[in-house]
């Protein structure tokens, strides 16, 4: 079984730590770090080099699309999913446009997440 190394960036602190408890419930995945805004994501994807950034769009410092840029340009190896309480299609679309693997928003993410 080949283990997942993820990241996981959101600034709402309280979602942070159910999604990493959500994800350590399975034996595939492995959370390796936890980022609270854009720059600090691009960083520790730099230091960390994670199979997986599971990202919000709406961060402070750098928003999780520019991020999200950058750590492509970077660390190009690494999968972006983007979870996040936006719904407008065409945020969405930008997302995902530059090479993102996914986008959950955040109302689903009970049943999406694990999907993706």
């Amino acid at each position: 079984m080949q283990i997942i190394r993820i990241l996981v960036v959101d600034d709402f602190e309280p979602l942070r730590k159910s999604v990493c408890a959500a994800l350590a419930e399975r034996r595939d995945f492995l959370v390796i770090g936890e980022a609270s805004d854009g720059l600090e994501a691009i960083q520790k994807t730099v230091d960390l080099k994670p199979d997986l950034v599971l990202m919000d769009i709406g961060l402070p410092s750098q928003n999780g699309i520019e991020a999200a840029r950058q750590i492509l340009d970077l660390v190009p190896e690494t999968k972006i999913l983007f979870l996040s309480q936006e719904t407008s299609a065409e945020v969405i679309q930008e997302a995902l446009s530059f090479g993102a693997s996914g986008y959950v928003v955040k109302i689903n993410a009970g049943i999406d997440l694990f999907l993706q």
